[in-house]
């Protein structure tokens, strides 16, 4: 809890900082885009507006994400941040659309600029602001995981790229008359439609669930293995609520020697180590039993590892047993999504298995690879 009271903290800090600083570039920015009749400087003050108001909607995020679970929304109000994510997406499209709009109405009536030293000076100042405000957001976003600020902050960065262009503009039409202002204006608007559009394809590409991060799943797998009694680890699952929120499940497999008691407080040991270790919460973690007793069915896994080795897009075999006395052999098998039709595989893995075990019941469970 207090690690995520300090993130928040971070978060609003941050904003707050953008909040000021996009204000005061604003209203430079507006002074002399009106002063010097520059419609490019004048999309450039609208689109840091638009990046004051997206520190707003952070902030409201965070202290609405920041919210305790309750009984309506027993996960919590995490994933209120990617919402504010997106609706920042959503402005910086807005600011894009507004500003292409006002450049075409300026190449169709254009005007000529009239710059000065001190408004080309201030312009500069600008550009060197909005890089060190870019890179201070987005390496904060990236520290704390949130997409807001790293929205933000990449934002910013295109800001100080657009403001460069500007005073190149200025540049040109001081040395050779030439007026690219309303063209330039519309490349901006361009650049700045993209960006909104890849902010907003990335925070819906969330909202919708992704993989989890591979090495985070391979680092929960490794903490769960280095346990003695644990001889693989499988099916990992992770739903996530927000921003380093997550809640999942996991399959182990355990020698059939174990006893309830011992399984028990096996179970209870790995759901504590890795809440410590990687602030995941382990809701339910089923088992896989496999033969310690009988040779056997030793051998029996190593025939059916070696059958389903042998069947393309089968990315792996887990949860072996076979048992003599219920004349049953049940196993789970990773098909990839590369696979033209999983169930054909599926099916092609359970026919070869079962001509070597002729009067066996088979029980096999197809699996998704969630995490790798």
């Amino acid at each position: 809890m207090k690690e995520s009271a300090d993130r928040n903290k971070i978060i609003i800090r941050t904003s707050i900082v953008g909040i000021i600083a996009n204000i005061f570039l604003a209203a430079f920015k507006a002074v002399i885009g009106l002063t010097t009749n520059s419609i490019a400087i004048v999309m450039d003050a609208v689109n840091n507006i638009s990046d004051a108001a997206s520190s707003v909607i952070t902030i409201i995020g965070t202290k609405l994400a920041g919210k305790d679970p309750n009984k309506k929304h027993p996960f919590g109000y995490g994933r209120i941040e990617y919402l504010s994510a997106m609706i920042i997406s959503v402005l910086v499209l807005y600011a894009g659309v507004t500003a292409l709009i006002e450049s075409v109405k300026k190449i169709i009536n254009p005007e000529k600029p009239e710059y000065s030293a001190v408004s080309l000076i201030i312009v500069a100042v600008a550009v060197l602001v909005k890089i060190f405000l870019g890179l201070f957001v987005k390496t904060t976003g990236k520290k704390v995981n949130s997409d807001s600020l790293v929205n933000s902050g990449s934002d910013a960065l295109l800001d100080s790229i657009i403001s460069a262009t500007t005073l190149a503009a200025a540049g040109i039409f001081i040395i050779f008359k030439i007026s690219l202002e309303a063209w330039l204006g519309a490349i901006i608007a361009l650049v700045i439609i993209k960006s909104g559009f890849e902010m907003l394809k990335d925070t819906l590409s969330k909202i919708l669930g992704e993989r989890i991060d591979a090495e985070l799943a391979r680092d929960i797998k490794g903490t769960i293995s280095d346990f003695e009694e644990v001889n693989g680890v499988y099916d990992l699952v992770m739903h996530n609520y927000g921003p380093d929120s997550y809640n999942g499940s996991v399959h182990i497999e355990v020698p059939d020697t174990l006893s309830a008691d011992e399984l028990d407080k096996l179970l209870r040991k790995i759901q504590v180590k890795v809440y410590q270790t990687h602030n995941v919460i382990l809701t339910a973690i089923g088992v896989y039993s496999y033969n310690t007793k009988d040779p056997e069915a030793v051998e029996a896994r190593k025939k059916v590892s070696e059958i389903v080795a042998g069947v393309p897009n089968v990315i792996q075999m887990h949860g072996f047993y076979l048992d003599k006395v219920e004349k049953t052999v049940r196993f789970d098998i990773v098909v990839s999504f590369d696979a033209k039709d999983r169930s054909e595989v599926y099916k092609e893995v359970c026919n070869k298995v079962q001509s070597e075990f002729d009067g066996y019941t088979l029980q096999v469970a197809m699996d998704t690879d969630f995490s790798e």
